[in-house]
């Protein structure tokens, strides 16, 4: 008999109610001793739940033989706590309706309050569903009410038989809105619980701590203690009996009690066996700053891995390898886990990096520029705590205003993109990521909200305004200069970054007139020439502020022959102060330490070596401020799709191209009509679906011919599309006009196009064995006569070739 394939894709971490860590993945043919185990560890009472009524022994040989499924008509999973099995599901395909399924629950006594139960079930439903089980069906006693709860509390569509001894549910595994909301609550309450002995650790573990200093784990015990950390800091080394001024222990087993952090700074060999010695001596989080893992080739991919499975079912959450540590600068927990000689000041900024090295210049850079963190965390490679986990944790962080991101790859893209558009509403996110500047990855996280900047000197700028002033309520740019040359420099650049430079109001010119030099200019740029004096200046500042024309001010000062760059610094902070809703940027050219004339309490003035930074830093402020303001719009429910059918077609296919017949099929159950009604007076466009690196499945719309070929004109979204972003994907290309009439004749029917990329975006969602998709032409008729889809090529997971038209 053929073993069947192992499922590798089930295999995923998972946290529960509690934050506690664990793995999931399938049952094993190995896991036979593992599941006797398991079984002989229950009470009589879980037992009973179990089997719905009296205990009667089970036979070991009938529990060996539940390790062996066929992963598709018959599935368990279970869930790890170290190397015993906390949790497992099992579901049993029905023979005579195979869309049903017979689901049970077993959870371990000692685990039975932390989730679990909600955990293995969102699993289980999601493997169901992608084997086309649309309904798991349970048997479960009147008083199991933990169960009972997990059912209904799942956000799924539940339904419950006539009440008596034993309850009959039937659970729809489709992902309805409200049991992702519920989902995504869970998660994210996870996921803080679960970093909170990261970030926030009463004790710390330094493994591989050294007695000389400049070595890194001598730096990292040092960095705790001159940092002001609160807790107790546990150097270990076998060879010392302090370091630092700290006693040393010989080994982790040693410590006087189990840390909520270790740091492992050793040699990349010696590292599992430590982080296995963290996980039997009680450790909730580890660290691994070490170096020599996957940046070394395949086998320290792979070792890595490893490091992660082993970490979460050992309920430890990992950060690294090849990291510089971790740091937390709110009082309350005071945290310098790293060996980085530059340690930041108390701010509003949170950072994620994924490069140990960069990481050190970075908060060296920051220091300089005067530009506090919250909190900063190195991910290395993040084979575990990513990017995603920070950004749940100062989601919630008070100290928390800003939050930096240094991203080369993404563990989970989906994901991110869903907490990206939760959180950057509420704070803004700004990255630097390493890709090529393409139209496609712009878009995607514009559409995320996320502020993509170009370099890291440019995320910095960004940073240094959102910080500490509020993004423009508009893009309307005042320009105060005592020089020529340098304010018409950044009136271009204000005009390159999407900011207007207009003219002030009569009132404004007036004010101006009467309170600067006879020889100033009063439009805009404002030149207040040479010879301005700091009063002038506050004046000038004060002028344009009060105008309503007005929403921001950029202010350069070159110093004269005798300038006083203390008394005009002093100046804008006394105009900024009294417009706290506008905010003022500066540029003191060849002024040295100007940054700390800036500065007053908690008002800060940012200043920019050169204009061009100032204008760049209010380009993306104000066109985060507009995405933040525009509503977020509804990924609404469509008349007239069929997704069951869909799923139908889809799993009655091999992998690869579909023919024609079956991409019309599935696009007519979606409410698409593959219909050609020949060339149209109309523009002609196309839409399609592929697969991006870094966010997923993408969905791509513009007009054929020249648009989209020489001048790609071509706009992006990534999967599920709002109806908010439907309408501004349609409405982004820069040939729009050709659409709604602008550019003379008839215009399209808009509501039917927007209503089609809704369309292809539910199908996306619904079926993920999509790999490709392409419609073209899509012929745009006139308003009120909908599109026709000419021809449709689909392609399905597995196969690389192009698909068959339709």
């Amino acid at each position: 008999m053929t073993t069947p394939p192992y499922p590798e894709d089930l295999e995923r971490p998972g946290l529960v109610r509690t934050g506690r860590s664990t793995f999931v993945r399938p049952v094993r043919p190995e896991d036979a001793d593992r599941l006797v185990a398991f079984v002989g560890s229950l009470s009589r009472a879980t037992l009973a739940y179990r089997s719905l009524g009296p205990v009667v022994r089970v036979r070991d040989d009938v529990i060996r033989r539940g390790a062996h499924v066929d992963y598709l008509n018959e599935l368990a999973l279970v869930a790890l706590a170290g190397d015993e099995i906390a949790g497992l599901v099992r579901y049993v395909r029905d023979t005579g309706e195979p869309e049903h399924a017979e689901v049970t629950f077993t959870i371990r006594d000692d685990h039975q309050s932390e989730g679990f139960g909600r955990l293995l079930l969102e699993h289980i439903a999601a493997a169901a569903r992608a084997r086309g089980i649309r309904v798991l069906e349970a048997d479960v006693l009147a008083d199991n009410t933990r169960m009972i709860n997990v059912f209904l509390g799942s956000g799924y569509r539940v339904e419950a038989g006539p009440p008596g001894q034993i309850l009959h549910f039937e659970i729809a595994v489709d992902p309805q809105a409200q049991a992702v909301a519920r989902a995504e609550r869970r998660e994210h309450t996870a996921v803080r619980r679960s970093l909170r002995p990261l970030l926030e650790p009463r004790s710390v573990a330094v493994i591989g701590a050294n007695r000389s200093p400049l070595t890194i784990g001598h730096e990292i015990v040092a960095n705790l203690l001159r940092g002001g950390y609160g807790g107790s800091v546990f150097p270990v080394n076998p060879r010392a009996e302090q370091i630092a001024g700290v006693r040393a222990y010989p080994r982790v087993r040693d410590l006087p009690e189990p840390p909520d952090l270790a740091v492992v700074a050793v040699r990349a060999e010696g590292v599992p066996d430590v982080v296995r010695e963290c996980a039997e001596a009680g450790a909730r989080a580890v660290v691994v700053v070490s170096t020599g893992f996957g940046e070394t080739g395949a086998e320290g991919r792979s070792t890595e891995l490893e490091l992660a499975r082993f970490a979460r079912a050992s309920g430890m959450r990992l950060v690294g390898p090849n990291c510089m540590g971790v740091v937390n600068t709110t009082p309350a927990a005071r945290l310098a886990a790293t060996f980085s000689p530059a340690l930041p000041t108390p701010g509003r900024v949170a950072m994620s990096s994924q490069s140990g090295p960069l990481g050190l210049a970075v908060l060296d850079f920051a220091k300089r520029l005067r530009l506090g963190f919250s909190g900063f965390v190195s991910v290395g490679h993040a084979v575990d705590v990513s990017t995603n986990d920070l950004l749940q944790w100062w989601e919630e962080d008070p100290a928390t205003s800003v939050i930096l991101l240094h991203v080369e790859t993404f563990g989970n893209p989906r994901r991110f993109a869903r907490v990206a558009r939760r959180v950057a509403p509420r704070k803004p996110i700004v990255a630097v990521h390493p890709g090529p500047a393409d139209s496609a990855v712009n878009s995607l996280f514009a559409q995320s909200g996320v502020i993509r900047t170009r370099s890291l000197q440019e995320l910095f700028d960004v940073a240094l305004l959102l910080a500490h002033q509020p993004p423009p309520p508009g893009n309307r740019v005042a320009v105060i200069t005592n020089a020529g040359g340098p304010a018409a420099l950044t009136a271009g650049a204000c005009t390159a970054n999407g900011l207007l430079v207009p003219a002030l109001g009569e009132r404004t010119r007036l004010a101006l007139r009467s309170a600067l030099a006879p020889h100033a200019d009063v439009s805009n740029p404002v030149d207040l020439t040479p010879m301005a004096t700091a009063a002038h200046y506050r004046a000038a500042l004060d002028a344009v502020l009060a105008d309503d024309g007005v929403d921001a001010a950029v202010v350069l000062f070159m110093p004269p022959l005798a300038d006083k760059p203390d008394e005009v610094a002093s100046a804008i902070l006394d105009a900024a102060a009294s417009r706290p809703d506008k905010p003022v940027v500066t540029s003191f050219l060849g002024g040295a330490g100007v940054a700390d004339l800036l500065h007053r309490d908690e008002l800060v003035v940012p200043t920019y070596t050169f204009p061009e930074a100032a204008a760049t830093s209010l380009g993306h402020a104000a066109a985060y401020q507009v995405w933040r303001s525009t509503p977020a719009g509804v990924v609404p429910e469509l008349a007239g799709v069929d997704s069951e059918r869909a799923r139908s077609l889809v799993a009655a296919c091999a992998p690869g191209p579909a023919t024609a017949a079956v991409a019309a099929e599935l696009l007519g159950a979606y409410g698409i009509a593959v219909r050609d009604t020949g060339p149209d007076a109309g523009p002609d466009a196309f839409l399609s679906v592929g697969a991006d690196p870094v966010f997923g499945p993408v969905v791509s719309f513009g007009l054929t011919g020249d648009y989209a070929d020489l001048m790609a004109d071509v706009a992006h979204r990534v999967t599920p599309l709002s109806d908010r972003d439907a309408r501004e994907m349609v409405r982004s290309l820069r040939a729009a006009p050709l659409l709604d009439g602008r550019a003379g004749g008839r215009g399209v029917d808009l509501a039917a196009l927007e209503e089609t990329v809704l369309r292809i975006s539910a199908m996306v969602e619904d079926l993920p064995e999509i790999e490709a998709l392409e419609l073209r032409p899509v012929r745009l008729l006139p308003p009120g006569e909908g599109v026709a889809v000419a021809r449709a090529t689909i392609r399905l997971a597995g196969d690389t070739t192009g698909g068959v038209p339709a």
